[in-house]
Parts: C-alpha cells; structure tokens; sequence
C-alpha cells in the first residue's frame, strides 16, 4: 500500500493517493473491480485538484471580506433583489462579459455584496480580482515607474472578473482617468467588471471629470449593466 501510494504521490497525484490510503484502510480495495477502483482513483484525484484551483483562486482574489451569496439577506427593502442575485449566482454574466453597478451610502453592504458575487465565481472557476479604486491606481502608478505597465493592463484584461471598490472617493488625475478608459475598454463585452461606489451612478459623469473619457467608460459599463441601489442603514452600526 505504502509504495503504490508513494508513487502516486511521486506523481504528483495527491487525491488518488489519498483515496488509495483510504480504500485500503477500510479494506474496500480487493472488494472493487478495476473499472470501479479507478473511476474512484479518478474522481477523487479531479475534487482534489478543483478544491485546490478554488482555494488559490479565493487567495489571490484578496477579497475585502469573507462573504458568500448564501449569506447575503435579500431583503427588498434594502435593494437587494433575489431574483437578480440568483441569476446573477449562475455566472452567465462572467461569460457575457456584463457589469455590475452597485451604488449605496457608506456601510449598507456594498462591499460584501461584490465580494459575495466574487467568492461564488470563484467556486465556478473563474479568475477574480479585488481592488479599491485608490490603490488601484497607486499601483498602476508605480508599475508605469517600473516600466511594467503594459503588462499590468494586460493581466487586468485577462481576469474573468474586476471588482473596483470605492470608486468615486478621490478624484481622479489626467493619467488615472486614462487607466481607467483603458482597463474598461479591454474588458468592454469580453471580461465581467464589478464596480461599487458610495455615489449614485447618475453622478459618475462627474466623478470621472473629463467629457470625453467619462462618455468612453460610462458608455461601455453603464447602458447592459446589471444594478444594485443599497439603502437603509449601515450595517456596521449593528456590530
């Protein structure tokens, strides 16, 4: 038992390994046939490997909090539609390259609501990144330092899901303006893009400053956009 699970481990088959420990504690290994056995082998070797993919997911995601579609409210007196958030959990707006626009006071659940949506697409395999407005463009300022801006757009690009969080709460300089008509631009009907903001969407012309980009980005996320209009009061108040 021992060297065939030595071997397995050897070739870097850790779920096959682990069934193949259990079945012969439990004795259930001479009681299979070899169609059976393997089948088992098999599959325990594909949950092992998609829990691992989950996990690594989960962690570079670096989601703001730990939150889950089974434990948002969808209270309708809050702007939480079920409906909405039932459809949205089955992940075809990741494949259709959507938006999400989330607008709402500060607390009402913003945040956790975008990091729910992003821990399910997780779960369904697809690739997340969680930024706040801000140190997003800290950071694409110093990769443009780096000379290594180019890259950076394109690992943006290439993410199935960008959720930006706070958007709105400083302004934006001529070169972020830029960034982001860029990031939103390569993303536009290809990649899903999450944004939330303590601001309503009717003043997101304003917040991005310049006519002619705020028409480029908003063009792009606003007009196929799924919504979600937060209200009452912040939740933190309750902890």
């Amino acid at each position: 038992m021992e060297q065939i699970k030595s071997r397995l481990a050897g070739l870097r088959l850790p779920g096959m390994a682990h069934c193949w420990q259990t079945l012969y504690e439990t004795r259930k290994a001479n009681e299979l046939s070899l169609s059976d056995g393997l089948e088992l082998l098999l599959q325990s070797e594909e949950d092992q490997r998609t829990s691992n993919r989950c996990a690594r997911l989960l962690k570079n995601a670096a989601f703001r909090y730990k939150a889950s579609i089974e434990e948002l409210s969808n209270d309708p007196a809050r702007g939480i539609d079920k409906s909405l958030i039932t459809r949205l959990s089955l992940g075809e707006y990741i494949k259709n390259g959507d938006s999400i626009l989330i607008s709402g006071a500060a607390g009402v659940g913003k945040s956790f609501l975008a990091s729910a949506l992003g821990h399910q697409a997780c779960l369904q395999g697809y690739s997340v990144a969680y930024y706040n407005m801000q140190k997003l463009m800290i950071k694409l300022k110093q990769n443009r330092l780096e000379g290594i801006i180019i890259r950076q757009f394109e690992k943006l690009a290439a993410t199935d899901l960008l959720i930006i969080d706070d958007f709105g709460l400083t302004t934006l300089e001529r070169q972020q303006q830029l960034d982001l008509m860029e990031i939103i631009e390569d993303r536009h009907n290809r990649k899903a893009t999450i944004i939330a903001s303590q601001f309503p969407v009717a003043s997101w012309f304003d917040i991005i400053g310049e006519e002619t980009i705020a028409d480029a980005i908003l063009d792009r996320i606003v007009h196929t956009s799924h919504r979600f209009e937060l209200k009452g009061e912040s939740l933190r108040k309750k902890l």
